[in-house]
């Protein structure tokens, strides 16, 4: 999956698959996960938001089904 960077203490990059909507998130700690089920405005909200990291841990942490890659 293509992932593009993002600026951000906590994630590296970031990428999605509308086709399957699996979420991809790459962390600074060098970690890979996947996110499954997760909707386009999820993914889109978390591309524009100003701190992804809040975003990630209030929207996303802990809500979807995780895969490490």
């Amino acid at each position: 999956m293509n992932r593009q960077s993002v600026q951000s203490s906590n994630l590296r990059s970031v990428g999605y698959d509308s086709v399957t909507k699996i979420l991809e998130i790459e962390f600074h700690s060098g970690g890979i996960y996947q996110y499954s089920n997760v909707p386009p405005n999820v993914y889109s909200d978390l591309i524009n938001a100003p701190s992804k990291g809040k975003y990630f841990a209030s929207y996303i942490k802990d809500k979807y089904s995780t895969r490490k890659v």
